[in-house]
């Protein structure tokens, strides 16, 4: 078994063993047996840390680097107009505290989350029209949560030379 114990950043394509393809449920867990896209028998022994989002690279012990993959899920994709109709339907969405994925394709702007009828309904009382499919499920990671790391940052500035700036600007807006 191949044992997953260490996020890593980057490698070149051509060093990835082999692809983890995973639904959202599992990617949020450190600690897991599974089997790769071709076979292989691998465990998770990560420390706690943030969801494993779709590319994110993972090192075994022996040295192979395996490439987490979202696993195609049965979710719901909420269409709607840009601008203010879509942070209306992001806000009421995600004040439900729901694991969402906002993006964009040649259709337009969505909004996507597993399926659930009471979100569903509120969707489309905002006017969004509502699909159910399979797709790759990757939610937004959230505000306070950053891919693969935690930071605590502790800065010293020092100074010793002169910034002038000069800023005239005028701005004529006829709409």
């Amino acid at each position: 078994m191949f044992e997953l114990t260490k996020r890593i950043t980057h490698v070149d394509a051509s060093e990835i063993h082999d692809n983890l393809v995973l639904p959202y449920e599992l990617r949020i867990r450190g600690r897991l047996r599974t089997t790769s896209e071709t076979g292989l028998d691998v465990g998770l022994f990560l420390n706690r840390g943030p969801v494993l989002r779709d590319g994110d690279l993972l090192e075994a012990a022996t040295g192979e680097v395996f490439r987490i993959r979202a696993a195609v899920e049965q979710v719901v994709t909420a269409r709607i107009d840009d601008g203010l109709p879509l942070a209306r339907l992001c806000y009421h969405l995600g004040n439900r505290h729901v694991t969402l994925a906002i993006g964009q394709d040649d259709d337009g702007s969505y909004v996507r989350f597993p399926p659930d009828h009471v979100l569903e309904e509120l969707a489309e009382r905002l006017g969004a029209t509502v699909v159910h499919h399979t797709a790759p499920f990757d939610p937004e990671p959230g505000a306070y949560t950053q891919a693969g790391h935690s930071h605590s940052h502790s800065h010293s500035h020092s100074h010793d030379h002169d910034h002038g700036h000069s800023h005239d600007h005028s701005h004529s807006h006829s709409h």
